[in-house]
């Protein structure tokens, strides 16, 4: 059992920007694919609202645009339609005490022509990603996208902007760009996937000015003080890789510091093998080496590695995944070192409550 003083690590209050969050235990974005009609709806509600007592709820990957859309089962932010079901949502996390931010979700090269009437989807390269797309009807391979224009890039960040008013207008605390994952902001950061040679391509510099652009977009509709943003440094999937991830993601990093972000969400897996980093060495030391904001962590972690890396002060909260999918109350189980239910991941995308709204809280278990 851990020591008390341990356990406090994770309790203590945390300033992110315009908000206070009361512990350190923060819920990752996590696809789920629910929402047939790209609408969030009931079910999705009370999902939400169950996992209110988490200190920040990151919402899953929300799509900014029909262009950015990709995956079946999962929610949009670019209509009225969404904006009213996001509102239910939120309505129903806030009513039961909890803080929830909307994940901004642009796919890219790992969209697929089922999505887009036929269309390419788009990348900053015609490179194809490694892997299939969830279509409606099936997993399918990954085509060669449609290398984006300036001008293209230029719709595409005023999407973001368009996306966060509308998360405002829906009732989030705020936002995250979700820079990770092998979507399209870490297309445009990695060299795997970024072989353009203007403004956007090439040098480091180059190939952050997209994530840069989006950053200005989306803290001008807002306020840089209810923007987070997502990277995954060596999340190497979908083909996904870098030269030098290190000079890369610590360049980054220091560049986030001229915005006063809310924070910096780093997944990374904490073990070799894990999160698809392989043996790739981890780079989230460096970027907290270099980067003065809120850093939340991501990437296998148990209560005594995550009161660890908040002791160490390697992260100022912890962000859990799987454990939130099957504990709702998991700050609760943590806090009171009770045993965590185990998730089932055969239900983690198919319809409907099962595996999805019927874990026990220890209220009822």
């Amino acid at each position: 059992m851990m020591a008390r003083d341990d356990i406090e690590m994770l309790f203590r209050p945390l300033r992110i920007g315009a908000i206070e969050l009361p512990h350190r235990i923060v819920m990752a974005p996590l696809t789920r694919a629910r929402s047939t009609d790209r609408v969030p709806n009931a079910l999705m509600e009370e999902y939400y609202r169950q996992r209110s007592s988490a200190a920040l709820i990151i919402s899953e990957a929300t799509a900014i645009s029909e262009w950015g859309y990709g995956w079946h089962g999962a929610p949009g932010i670019y209509t009225d339609a969404h904006v009213a079901g996001w509102k239910n949502v939120t309505d129903a996390v806030h009513e039961a005490g909890g803080r929830i931010y909307l994940q901004l979700w642009h796919m890219g090269r790992v969209s697929h022509p089922d999505f887009q009437a036929g269309a390419l989807p788009v990348g900053p390269s015609p490179i194809a990603a490694d892997g299939e797309a969830h279509t409606p009807t099936g997993k399918k391979p990954y085509v060669v996208p449609h290398e984006l224009s300036i001008p293209e890039i230029a719709n595409i960040v005023h999407d973001y902007a368009s996306a966060t008013h509308r998360a405002r207008d829906a009732g989030f605390d705020g936002v995250e760009i979700h820079g990770a994952n092998g979507y399209l902001i870490d297309q445009f950061l990695r060299d795997s996937a970024n072989r353009r040679s203007d403004q956007y391509g090439g040098s480091i510099e180059n190939r952050s000015r997209f994530l840069r652009e989006v950053i200005e977009a989306v803290t001008a509709a807002w306020s840089a003080e209810r923007v987070g943003v997502r990277l995954s440094p060596t999340m190497n999937g979908n083909g996904m890789s870098d030269s030098n991830a290190v000079a890369l993601y610590s360049c980054v990093g220091s560049m986030l510091n001229q915005f006063d972000l809310a924070y910096l969400h780093v997944a990374e897996a904490i073990q070799p093998g894990r999160l698809f980093n392989g043996d790739a060495p981890r780079v989230t030391p460096h970027i907290r080496n270099v980067y003065r904001g809120a850093l939340f962590a991501n990437g296998g972690y148990d209560k005594s590695s995550a009161a660890a890396a908040i002791r160490s002060g390697e992260a100022d909260a912890i962000v859990f995944g799987q454990k939130f999918i099957a504990n709702p109350d998991l700050p609760e189980r943590m806090r009171v070192d009770a045993p965590l239910n185990e998730a089932d991941p055969a239900t983690f995308y198919v319809p409907g409550p099962k595996g999805y709204t019927d874990y026990p809280a220890l209220s009822s278990s």
